[in-house]
């Protein structure tokens, strides 16, 4: 059996490595993450000529292209457009979408409720307008449009129209910036998905979620093996030291094993297979703590210089941790897979 991806999907690989190289060094990066949240539709055009945005693509060329975006940090609603919105937009959204035109993201979660499982709205809907508030929202204030759960059924707002609505917020990682939606009578288009698309939502989403936290992971040790071949200390290069050189090691097998179980959970989902509720958990889990373990080791790999705040290190640590609070940490996703293997089902344990 070949467990490996396609040409097509290893060219477009190559591709993507190629572009975020060269439009998006981590100058660029660190420039536009501190700055003020915005739209770049100059960005999204781009990402839209380079077929990222096509509906045609399917979740295999979604994980590849997560992995390689996350692993340069491309501070664009990617992730909160194809994984979140995407598969909840109607066709006038999507073809938008897909010519680079607009942009959207999903905004489900609320102070009492911030799973995606079983979503009990308190947003309510009046004459085709909206009242309530979601946070957090992942890119709102980076996105044309927001597909919002209310109490029955999901909505389109457009945020163009309507930019009163978007309140941002302090932000760890300030490449996928929070922000609060109020809504208070604000007109809203009602989509053709009902709630129950939610489930779909969550397993693409937590699928290629588990690829961003690989590409952390990758990105990890991949600056710390570099430290650790260049750097001199006492006369020796650092990576002959046993201390040093056993934890680069220990991150090679952390992004090994959360590569395996990410690239698993993207073709269950993408299969519909019957494992892939305990697919994504397991990946979500393993990843996205791979994630932060990563760059932990590889901030102490470098030593005092890890540290500080113009290395990049601490960006990649903080997209670690956004990663693993997503839909739930690690121990939640684990019961997840303890109850499908004990009961031999797919028996969900709420967190």
């Amino acid at each position: 059996m070949d467990f490996a991806f396609s040409e097509e999907q290893e060219l477009l690989r190559a591709a993507a490595r190629d572009y975020l190289r060269d439009r998006w060094p981590v100058d660029r990066v660190v420039r536009v993450a501190d700055g003020a949240p915005s739209h770049d539709p100059a960005t999204w055009r781009e990402l839209a000529d380079m077929g990222w945005l096509d509906p045609s693509l399917g979740l295999l060329d979604h994980a590849v292209l997560a992995e390689e975006t996350a692993g340069m940090l491309l501070p664009a609603p990617w992730f909160s457009t194809v994984a979140l919105a995407g598969p909840l937009l109607d066709d006038e959204l999507r073809e938008a979408v897909s010519a680079g035109e607009r942009s959207a993201t999903l905004a489900w979660a609320e102070p009492s409720s911030w799973t995606l499982r079983g979503q009990r709205s308190t947003v309510t809907a009046a004459d085709g307008r909206l009242t309530g508030t979601k946070l957090p929202v992942p890119d709102l204030a980076s996105v044309t449009d927001v597909v919002v759960v209310a109490a029955d059924g999901l909505y389109a707002i457009d945020l163009v129209a309507h930019p009163d609505v978007v309140h941002p917020l302090s932000t760890m990682d300030r490449t996928r910036r929070l922000a609060e939606l109020r809504l208070d009578g604000t007109p809203a288009r009602r989509l053709d998905v009902g709630p129950e698309a939610l489930v779909d939502v969550r397993r693409r989403s937590l699928a290629l979620a588990a690829c961003e936290a690989v590409g952390v992971s990758q990105r990890a040790l991949d600056l710390a093996a570099e430290h650790t071949k260049t750097r001199q200390q006492f006369g020796r290069v650092i990576g002959t030291y046993q201390g040093v050189s056993h934890r680069v090691a220990n991150i090679f097998v952390t992004v090994q094993l959360g590569r395996s179980l990410a690239y698993w959970a993207a073709w269950a989902v993408s299969e519909a297979d019957a494992q892939q509720d305990a697919a994504v958990a397991a990946a979500k889990s393993a990843a996205s703590e791979g994630a932060v373990f990563a760059c932990e080791n590889a901030i102490q790999a470098h030593g005092g210089i890890g540290f500080t705040w113009e290395h990049v290190l601490h960006r990649f640590y903080k997209r670690a941790q956004w990663l693993e609070a997503f839909e739930g940490y690690g121990r939640t996703h684990r019961a997840e897979v303890a109850a499908a293997i004990l009961d031999g089902d797919d028996t969900e344990v709420a967190a």
